[in-house]
């Protein structure tokens, strides 16, 4: 019997739809529009796209979106400056930083930089700690992605063990400390997995959940699972394909069709996590927007 694909692309919208309508709310009760701006260093085409799809998120969630790019060779400074205006103006309640940036731009100095009230990627030292914790923060977003995605699932966590395989600032740690909290969604037991293990099977044939981030093509296969584990794949990798116009095909970090067969519930690569990302962002600025109003 095949597993249960998780449709993140349905979820996804699912999500939107909802901020969508609380959107439509906040504007009617309080006059708000949420309000999301990005930033863009550099010519880097894959930056461009990304950004161009949460803009389109935006016009469909009923939000108010602005763009400014800056050249490659801008300065950091000028970047903290427009990072500055944003912090203190009311009608923006959410900054994203589009990374990578250029070379000679500290990332960390300009995450530093983003007010923790309008951080809705989730990576501020200030954010990162209250998850750690277990306080109300923004969860960055593709672990909270991840942990939807489980929810509307109907994948019960508690208790589980999650070995999350992979240890990023971006997925690996966040998902596991979003995983570990003793809250609804979560109160699992977690082991992070990642390459300094000898022999990284040790731990996902013990997994109960397995959260695969490493960005590497076939990272686990069937015989590195028990039967019935649940497989949330994050991974995105360009493998070349012949048949195809474009020359290559996107597969994930998981051989999906070994796991297919032995899986109890499983997220295709396209169509997984990723949607999952750009609503998580969305109901970020959105919940940031209501953080705004007045007590």
């Amino acid at each position: 019997m095949e597993a249960q694909r998780i449709d993140g692309k349905a979820i996804a919208a699912e999500i939107k739809e909802e901020v969508r309508q609380k959107t439509a709310l906040l504007k009617e009760k309080h006059r708000i529009v949420p309000g999301l701006a990005f930033l863009l260093v550099g010519d880097n085409a894959a930056s461009k796209t990304y950004v161009r799809s949460k803009e389109k998120a935006c016009d469909l969630c009923g939000f108010h979106s602005t763009t400014i790019t800056m050249p490659a060779d801008a300065r950091e400074s000028d970047v903290l400056d427009k990072i500055g205006t944003w912090n203190i103006d009311p009608d923006i309640h959410g900054i994203l930083v589009q990374l990578p940036l250029p070379g000679h731009i500290d990332e960390d100095r300009v995450i530093e930089a983003i007010s923790p009230r309008k951080d809705v990627d989730g990576f501020h030292p200030v954010t990162v700690g209250k998850l750690v914790i277990g306080q109300e923060t923004f969860l960055p977003c593709t672990p909270a992605g991840i942990q939807e995605l489980l929810l509307r699932s109907k994948v019960d966590t508690a208790g589980k063990h999650v070995v999350v395989v992979g240890r990023s600032n971006i997925v690996g740690k966040p998902v596991a400390n979003i995983l570990v909290q003793k809250a609804a969604g979560a109160n699992a037991v977690v082991t992070i997995a990642h390459s300094a293990a000898e022999d990284i099977s040790r731990y996902t044939r013990d997994a109960d959940i397995l959260i695969v981030a490493t960005g590497r093509v076939n990272t686990v296969t069937s015989d590195m699972v028990k039967d019935g584990v649940v497989v949330i794949d994050v991974g995105i990798n360009r493998v070349d394909d012949a048949t195809k116009e474009r020359g290559y095909r996107i597969v994930g970090d998981v051989d999906f069709d070994g796991l297919l067969k032995k899986a109890s519930a499983i997220t295709p690569v396209p169509g997984g996590v990723g949607p999952m990302t750009i609503a998580m962002l969305m109901q970020n600025t959105l919940r940031s927007a209501e953080n705004s109003i007045a007590p």
